[in-house]
């Protein structure tokens, strides 16, 4: 159901406020490009800096905006279980597809914890849950034995965004739970490798300004054209490490705005891209041939 890729959207500003003009064309720019879904307020969307009033509308906006046309699947996690519900029951009300869970940061929950965490989330909605492993933000790591006997307990968390980096786990993922979790690559710069082990996609900060060549690389792969998967992912590998020059979604939202689909702006406590990396992050674009000198 959700293999592929799917764009882990950014969350334009201008002046302090969501600027939902420059939305729409980031929405219909990420349609045109073919990919399968998006992903409003994950971390790439700032999510942790909006209120709790913007995450629903900007959700909302999504949705209407999508019209049905891709799917979207809302950044619905917090550190905190009753919010994760909360935010989750109204994603399912604004007609999202699917909700994404991220490892409740900060408090550092035991893996019993984290299974009861993701059950009480999964549980109160009807629609699907990916779960998302990234133990370089949150501080936990999400093991592979915990993931099996969380899905034996519920039967809506159909796939997991890994981004732990460590392909041995995401094996481990795959060895225990088989077809009924699809593993998704949180991380573009590790995307052919997780592809080679069983992953079916990818969940992308890059797609956000080469929507079309991502999914190029997926579909490429999947029609077993091996060499020319790998010969682009190659080509692109460069600029996914632009992509984290500095902590991310900063040098991905300094690109949007050289391609000219929005402001650079940042919520506090992330500022903009350093005008050493920025000169580094044009170089990048330039080579590629997205931007011109």
């Amino acid at each position: 159901m959700f293999e592929g890729v799917y764009t882990a959207i950014i969350t334009p500003f201008r002046n302090g406020k969501i600027d939902y003009d420059s939305l729409e064309k980031i929405i219909e720019m990420q349609i045109s490009g073919g990919i399968d879904g998006v992903v409003p307020m994950g971390t790439t969307g700032e999510s942790p800096t909006v209120s709790f009033e913007e995450h629903r509308e900007f959700i909302k906006r999504v949705v209407h905006l999508v019209h049905g046309r891709v799917r979207v699947i809302a950044g619905t996690g917090a550190n905190s279980t009753e919010e994760a519900v909360w935010l989750s029951k109204e994603a399912e009300s604004a007609g999202v597809d699917a909700v994404l869970q991220v490892n409740p940061y900060y408090n550092k929950p035991t893996q019993k914890g984290l299974i009861a965490h993701f059950e009480s989330i999964a549980n109160s909605i009807k629609i699907p849950v990916i779960l998302y492993n990234i133990p370089g933000r949150t501080g936990v790591n999400f093991l592979p034995e915990s993931v099996r006997e969380l899905i034996d307990r519920v039967g809506n968390i159909k796939a997991i965004k890994e981004a732990s980096g460590d392909i041995s786990q995401m094996m481990g993922v795959i060895e225990l739970c088989g077809e009924r979790l699809t593993l998704l690559s949180g991380d573009d710069n590790i995307l052919l490798p997780v592809m080679s082990i069983g992953g079916k996609g990818v969940i992308s900060v890059l797609s956000n300004i080469l929507p079309s060549d991502v999914k190029r690389v997926v579909a490429l792969y999947e029609s077993g054209d091996t060499v020319g998967s790998r010969s682009l992912f190659y080509r692109l590998l460069p600029l996914c490490r632009a992509m984290f020059y500095e902590t991310n979604p900063i040098p991905v939202k300094a690109a949007m705005e050289m391609l000219g689909y929005c402001t650079s702006e940042m919520r506090l406590p992330l500022l903009t891209l350093t005008e050493e990396n920025r000169a580094r992050l044009k170089s990048a674009l330039i080579d590629y041939g997205i931007l011109k000198k």
